[in-house]
């Protein structure tokens, strides 16, 4: 699954996307996460001890929203399959992804985005997603 050359910005830039899991009950439960690609993945980042992550655990399917905010018309929905669940790597591309959407070299997650102590509570995890569907608007 590729995205089309019109909507790349959106995953490119730094614009944070809805994802969608599904509940225990089977509702869905949607927060706002950083994203990027890599390769024909989407890579996010969250803690091994919220919700989100314990959902994908238990059911694999998901959903990123990302939109243009001068235009939410516009915009790029990826339905995939988490693929991995990973702590190896995760503090650096959270901390990767801190410096990106800060627009801040060297910003560290924990510190920088979120206070310092926190990183004694919280484990990040790595979570690769296998695009199956790619749906744009706009």
């Amino acid at each position: 699954m590729h995205i089309p050359e019109s909507h790349q910005d959106l995953i490119e830039g730094r614009y944070c996307a809805a994802l969608t899991t599904l509940l225990p009950n089977g509702f869905p439960q949607t927060t706002v996460v950083w994203c990027e690609t890599g390769g024909e993945h989407v890579l996010i980042n969250t803690m091994k001890q919220y919700r989100k992550a314990k959902n994908m655990r238990a059911d694999p399917r998901v959903t990123l929203l990302i939109y243009d905010p001068q235009n939410p018309l516009r915009n790029l929905e990826i339905r995939g399959d988490v693929i991995e669940m990973t702590e190896e790597g995760a503090v650096e591309h959270n901390d990767h992804l801190t410096a990106f959407y800060m627009d801040k070299p060297g910003a560290k997650f924990f510190g920088d985005a979120v206070p310092a102590e926190l990183a004694e509570t919280y484990t990040p995890v790595k979570i690769t997603i296998k695009p199956t569907r790619i749906r744009t608007e706009g």
